[in-house]
């Protein structure tokens, strides 16, 4: 009998542990609550292009400039992450002559270029005092709304 009261606890332990982490977590990653509608739809919302946010951003003037801005940080990050690939890729290349060393090198390039393009784009465009989720977010509805003809 007591061997069943110690799986038992053991599984209670473990059950209230788990679902504590998963508290924490759902407190942390709340954000992703906000694109779930738009994700999870039986149909999805079809592609859009750059004329189409180009309406977006001249049609609302609180969260269309937000956007243009967070558009062009991306587009900086792009290019980060095109200049980190190509050089650490090719300098793997240059001293190594090893393939698969060459594409860690050109992954491992091309995440680093980006994460250090978007730090800097983050400040050069001042991203940090943008609500740069909810202008996303706003345009996702707009795209709704105009895709589905309300």
């Amino acid at each position: 009998m007591p061997e069943t009261g110690g799986v038992e606890s053991s599984a209670n332990f473990v059950k209230q542990h788990w679902e504590g982490w998963r508290g924490f977590y759902a407190d942390r990653f709340a954000f992703l609550e906000n694109y779930t509608r738009f994700i999870h739809r039986d149909k999805p919302l079809p592609s859009w292009s750059q004329s189409d946010v180009d309406e977006f951003i001249a049609s609302d003037p609180i969260h269309g400039p937000t956007l243009k801005t967070t558009r062009e940080a991306v587009q900086v990050s792009v290019a980060g992450s095109a200049v980190g690939a190509v050089t650490t890729g090719a300098l793997a290349w240059k001293y190594s002559k090893s393939p698969h060393g060459a594409l860690l090198a050109l992954g491992a390039g091309a995440v680093f270029g980006w994460t250090f393009s978007h730090e800097i784009a983050n400040h050069w465009f001042q991203l940090y005092r943008l609500d740069t989720m909810t202008a996303q977010t706003k345009f996702m509805e707009w795209w709704e709304k105009k895709t589905e003809g309300n």
